[in-house]
């Protein structure tokens, strides 16, 4: 599933060709991917001016100036493709520009999803109302995390997932921050000291910066609008690399928590 820095990648590729540009067609070529598509989709966005995009959590967004903005989720296999020698049967939304650019939206699993919601009632809008901080912004703090694991005993790994904790971290930056921040992904949270928390915030900024200007982590489905592959998994460090060697001298592990895989050092996470 692309995770935070893959949605946020293709914010910014889809941006060049967006930003203050109209709307010359919409068309939505089945009638939904994991939901119905908003039926007004079309008609409310044809001929609107694209305003600017931007992303919450794994969420991505374009603003149109009428006062709307289509909220897109990518699911298990989603990509914008720009300017596709043709149009494919997995290509369920196509925008057109004035300036003749064509984005489409394929998604051949269809877990993703389109929403099209008023500007100004998007933090209000469920899917959004009980998210967390983001990551790369000032409110994710060690008092933050500190005040959100109090009394918790659940593992700070599950709690990381929590996106009511922390918007839009998956399991991929989770486990490499963890490692960064040498915390034990089993440990229970409330256990966690406030030292390790302010080892961890930066490690996860880092991480996903990092991950951001190397396009992304490609492991399956997941290319950058322009069709380039994300190289940030070359990269890892733990996830996916059970019995190799850290730079510890110890070995990764890959053990199951709360039905996934996480990827450590015991020796060098404590």
């Amino acid at each position: 599933m692309p995770e935070l820095p893959e949605v946020e990648t293709t914010v910014r590729g889809l941006a060049r060709y967006l930003v203050g540009e109209r709307l010359a067609r919409v068309t939505a070529r089945r009638a939904d991917l994991r939901r119905p598509f908003p039926l007004e989709l079309a008609q409310a966005l044809t001929g609107a001016r694209v305003t600017g995009l931007g992303r919450r959590a794994k969420y991505g967004l374009i603003h149109a100036d009428r006062g709307q903005t289509l909220v897109f989720h990518l699911g298990m296999s989603g990509r914008w493709r720009i300017d596709p020698a043709e149009i494919g049967k997995h290509d369920h939304l196509v925008l057109e520009t004035g300036a003749g650019n064509v984005l489409a939206l394929c998604d051949p699993r269809r877990f993703g999803s389109v929403d099209l919601i008023d500007t100004d009632r998007l933090a209000a809008w469920p899917p959004f109302a009980a998210l967390g901080p983001e990551p790369l912004g000032t409110e994710l703090t060690p008092a933050h995390l500190a005040a959100s694991f109090a009394g918790r005993i659940a593992a700070i790994k599950l709690l990381l997932l929590d996106q009511r904790v922390v918007a839009g971290l998956g399991n991929i930056y989770v486990c490499e921050a963890l490692f960064r921040a040498r915390i034990d992904p089993r440990k229970s949270a409330g256990r966690v000291s406030r030292a390790a928390l302010a080892r961890l915030v930066p490690a996860i900024q880092a991480v996903l910066s990092e991950s951001i200007e190397a396009g992304g982590s490609t492991l399956r489905d997941f290319a950058q609008p322009s069709g380039e592959l994300g190289y940030f998994a070359k990269q890892f460090e733990v996830y996916d690399r059970e019995g190799e060697a850290c730079a510890c001298g110890g070995t990764v592990r890959r053990i199951a928590q709360g039905g996934r895989s996480s990827w450590y050092c015991p020796r060098c996470q404590k």
